[in-house]
């Protein structure tokens, strides 16, 4: 939650404008190093793709980007939360729309926004520029012109157009709909409806649940003037398809009597707990308003315990989130080449989505939102949106419609290599660190953070604390510094500083200096010592987690790896069943995350140890519900005629027959191990043969530790760690110097490291 709005608008202002600005930007995707490269791509090269398409149109989508590219277009005349803020002040959020095709489908956009609100001539600008494009995003358009420029476009166009702001909410409110009745145990056809708003969203949602088989007699429209009736003289050709002539009903809370299903898209709190009282049994409340749903979620279940309601929110259960269908129902039709997103292609994305919520939630989106076994029911009637499945379900079904009903131009001819290609598609490095930020909201914790007179420590605990993932952020050093730099910095921070050096923490430092004196006299620590070593931050830090005063420590920002993790040992020390920690690092990468390790502490690990490594960083892997791929790493494929190769391939052998099933092989070079096809023409007898290696295991601490810093020397993919395997209490050392983003992932990871052992 965010606290300080000032501060938040400073930061978001930062955010855009950060070089380079915006959120999106064009990224070659062919060679261009030599004079060959370029003279391909460009002149004298690229007139042959053109002689092709001039003979063939349906080419451009063999030699160009258009069947990958989709065009978020905009006249910024309603633009959610904003209104009529004019088509260059949209430009931020079209840039947002284009970034969620790209991570969730591998979609490429140009955000277009029109400054025109005349309707004809924005049709005549948006035909003009179509060819460019393999589908068109209509976006945040007041209605009713929505209405005719979507219509108009699709009929005049030859590739697939959606106006997302109607059609999205429709089809994912559709799904939620199937499922809520199914669950009630009620008929479609004999549901009373009433629908509280009448723009573009909620007409296209009402004609939606008609084709699901709601009868149009069934469903009350209310716009703000009152009910849609007949009697009316100021509706438009879309509210006149809703007017209704049976009832003499004039307000609100009369149609709402006995209904079984409310739709809201209007204004936070118009239902009343009176009205919610008066409805049907069990009844079906989507409050949709954003961002105060039409009803309080916690109001209305202890209004009426037999409701089922969503909202937008994503604090509640069932939401009903647009990124659910969007970016697979493009990708669907983009794959095919259709030609239009007919109601055909729509009700399938609609069963889809209403299908895979019945379906055995993943333990990956189980551990996510932090539950033991989502299921289908009254908290569950549509999928979560880092549901990984839905890419898979979703733009095959939307695909497989367009092919049945005849609009698609290049038909998928086998399933299952498109189904490989659609998990290729997805921006899996964003998707894992949402994935964790996301797991660690669910049960914050109590982390200490032993760096506290640095800026970027600061900086990082406001960030963790504002997104939920901190509950009592902790930070050791001299109080007055610290203060300080909190106020030149304009920081907003609730936090708990403690300074072991003041006086008002002798006791604290005492008490902790007897715990640590008793635990190694023998070991040759002093008493007088043991107070020493208390009043530094790095074991008051570990001592404090140690006594249950922290859930877990993070130090290592401004003192080198070794110096840092010497206290976390000595105070918090090893798991029981542990001889040696090592590190791993986290690479999140376009092909998923790759787990690399000891990058840190073993500096020579025997095969024995290395066994070690690989089963702790396994454990730590299956904690993120993916299985465990481990190569053991060597400068040579399967030989072992040196003692660094011999020491591996004594590792495989004693894994092989200790734990048959574990997927590990080597002793593997890194370039084969990471790539599977490469490896089975090569050695195709080795287990990670089609099973594409995630976790490596390095030899020793040199490779693993110059590999991992070349690689985030480059800075194209993103680090988190090192993560410590083997501490007895969650005790993290980052890399000194770290970035924010690196403090803030960390220390997500030690959030998540806390709640797996408190369970």
């Amino acid at each position: 939650m965010i606290k300080n709005i000032s501060n938040f608008r400073e930061e978001s202002l930062n955010y855009h404008s950060q070089f380079p600005s915006g959120k999106i930007q064009i990224t070659p995707t062919k060679k261009y190093s030599s004079q060959r490269d370029l003279s391909l791509a460009y002149s004298p090269g690229v007139a042959e793709p053109c002689k092709e398409i001039a003979r063939s149109s349906i080419e451009v989508y063999k030699y160009t980007s258009k069947g990958n590219l989709v065009a978020v277009i905009t006249n910024g005349s309603a633009v959610l939360g904003l209104g009529d803020i004019g088509a260059l002040a949209s430009k931020p959020v079209m840039e947002g729309k284009a970034l969620l095709f790209k991570i969730f489908s591998g979609i490429d956009v140009f955000d277009i926004e029109i400054d025109e609100s005349d309707p004809e001539k924005f049709i005549e600008t948006v035909k003009a520029i179509a060819p460019t494009f393999g589908g068109i995003n209509l976006e945040d358009i007041k209605a009713p012109e929505a209405f005719e420029i979507e219509r108009r476009l699709k009929k005049e166009l030859n590739i697939p157009v959606m106006h997302d702001d109607q059609h999205g909410t429709a089809i994912i409110s559709g799904a939620a709909l199937l499922n809520a009745i199914t669950y009630v145990g009620k008929k479609i056809d004999g549901i009373k409806m009433v629908v509280n708003g009448a723009g573009a969203a909620a007409i296209s949602c009402a004609r939606i649940y008609k084709k699901l088989g709601v009868k149009p007699e069934n469903i009350l429209m209310f716009d703000s003037k009152g009910l849609l009736h007949t009697s009316r003289k100021d509706l438009n050709q879309e509210k006149k398809e809703f007017s209704v002539n049976t009832y003499p009903i004039k307000k609100l809370e009369q149609a709402i009597n006995n209904a079984d299903i409310f739709i809201g898209l209007s204004i936070g709190g118009i239902l009343t707990p009176n009205m919610l009282k008066s409805m049907a049994p069990n009844p079906i409340v989507f409050a949709m308003a954003n961002p105060d749903p039409e009803i309080d979620y916690n109001l209305a279940i202890k209004v009426r315990s037999d409701v089922i309601i969503a909202t937008g929110r994503s604090d509640y259960p069932n939401q009903v989130n647009n990124v659910l269908g969007f970016p697979y129902i493009f990708r669907g039709a983009l794959d095919v080449h259709a030609n239009v997103i007919n109601d055909e292609m729509k009700l399938a994305a609609v069963h889809a989505i209403a299908s895979l919520a019945k379906e055995p939630v993943p333990e990956q989106v189980n551990i996510v939102y932090n539950k033991k076994n989502i299921s289908f029911g009254k908290e569950y009637i549509i999928p979560k949106p880092f549901d990984n499945r839905l890419i898979t379900r979703v733009a095959p079904a939307v695909a497989k419609a367009a092919m049945d009903s005849g609009v698609a131009r290049n038909p998928i001819l086998d399933w299952e290599i498109y189904q490989e290609k659609l998990l290729d598609r997805m921006g899996y490095e964003s998707k894992m660190l949402r994935m964790i930020q996301n797991r660690a909201r669910t049960n914050p914790k109590k982390v200490v953070f032993c760096n506290g007179e640095e800026y970027d420590i600061l900086k990082s605990v406001q960030i963790l604390h504002e997104e939920g993932i901190v509950s009592i952020p902790i930070v050791l050093g001299n109080e007055d510094r610290i203060n300080r730099l909190i106020n030149e910095n304009n920081l907003d921070l609730e936090l708990k500083i403690i300074d072991p050096e003041k006086e008002e923490n002798i006791k604290k430092v005492e008490n902790f200096a007897q715990i640590l004196w008793k635990r190694r006299n023998r070991k040759g620590l002093t008493l007088y010592d043991s107070k020493i070593r208390m009043r530094t931050n790095d074991h008051f830090g570990a001592m404090m987690v140690d006594q249950g005063k922290a859930d877990a420590v993070i130090t290592g920002y401004s003192r080198s790896f070794s110096l840092s993790l010497r206290p976390m040992l000595e105070v918090i020390g090893k798991a029981n069943s542990v001889q040696k920690t090592a590190g791993m690092m986290i690479l999140l990468t376009k092909r998923g995350p790759l787990f690399l390790a000891d990058t840190a502490v073993i500096l020579d690990p025997t095969s024995q140890e290395l066994a070690r490594i690989a089963l702790m960083a396994s454990n730590v892997v299956k904690n993120f519900d993916i299985e465990p791929r481990i190569a053991m790493l060597s400068f040579q494929n399967f030989s072992s005629d040196s003692k660094t190769s011999y020491k591996v391939s004594q590792t495989v052998a004693f894994l092989h027959k200790k734990y048959p099933d574990l997927i590990v092989d080597g002793e593997v070079q890194p370039d084969f191990a990471l790539n599977e096809f490469l490896l089975s023409r090569k050695f195709p007898f080795s287990k990670l043969v089609k099973k594409r290696a995630n976790i490596f295991i390095f030899p020793n601490l040199e490779s693993g530790n110059l590999t991992y810093k070349f690689i985030r020397g480059l800075g194209d993919v993103q680090t988190i760690g090192p993560v410590m395997l083997g501490m007895r209490k969650p005790a993290h050392v980052m890399q000194m110097q770290s970035s924010i983003e690196e403090i803030v992932n960390l220390t997500t990871l030690a959030v998540i490291d806390a709640q797996i052992r408190q369970n």
